[in-house]
């Protein structure tokens, strides 16, 4: 199942983040990192594993294998349908949150394989745009999304596992904040309560900081 990453609104607490983020002293030492190396030993090479051989009836198990859809993907499929969203999000932990509404609308392409979701709302006055795809690696045994918008130009991509106790998928990766310039690390856990609804909560650090749950989406599926 794929999250809702509303990037927009993560801009805005970064840049907050980055503002109260305490300034590092100047440093005077000229004292080099490291100095040359005199010792003039000769590191053994590195040899790497030789591949495996496996005749064409063991590679082509192989690949039907990793190329069928199967309970994951099945999984992913029941989401399949248009959802409203309500977003609430927080610049900074225990601050007043913004809130908005959207719409998503998720379908299962590339012959049921893959989950692809389209998001659409207002984000502080602005129209927001995103997409998300959701895969099931069947041989890394893994989920793996990516996520683009029109609040920006690079991709995100998240990598997790299905927690079945739970009902939820636990996702971590790094987004990007172009205010720093930096990446910072952050996570999902993304709840699914029935078949209509199922929440997303993200959770996210920045450099020097402690993590905090910085955004929550509701979906109620229409």
């Amino acid at each position: 199942m794929k999250k809702t990453l509303f990037f927009s609104a993560i801009c805005i607490w970064a840049l907050a983040a980055c503002n109260n983020e305490p300034k590092t002293k100047e440093i005077t030492d000229t004292t080099p990192l490291s100095t040359p190396a005199t010792d003039t030993a000769v590191a053994a090479p590195v040899t790497e594993k030789p591949a495996e051989k496996v005749d064409s009836a063991t590679a082509m198990k192989r690949w039907q294998a990793y190329m069928t859809p199967g309970d994951a993907q099945k999984q992913l499929a029941a989401a399949t349908g248009k959802w409203k969203v309500e977003t609430t999000s927080w610049m900074e932990q225990d601050k007043t949150p913004m809130t908005s509404t959207g719409t998503a609308e998720y379908k299962m392409i590339m012959g049921g394989r893959y989950q692809q979701a389209f998001f659409k709302s207002n984000m502080m006055g602005m129209p927001f745009e995103g997409q998300s795809t959701m895969a099931y690696d069947n041989d890394k045994k893994m989920f793996i999304s990516t996520w683009i918008d029109n609040m920006g130009t690079g991709l995100t991509t998240f990598t997790g596992t299905w927690d079945d106790a739970a009902k939820s998928y636990n996702m971590k990766g790094k987004m990007y904040d172009p205010t720093t310039q930096k990446d910072f690390d952050c996570r999902e856990v993304i709840k699914m309560a029935d078949d209509k609804n199922m929440t997303m909560e993200m959770y996210s650090t920045m450099p020097g900081g402690k993590e905090f749950k910085n955004m929550e989406i509701k979906y109620t599926k229409m």
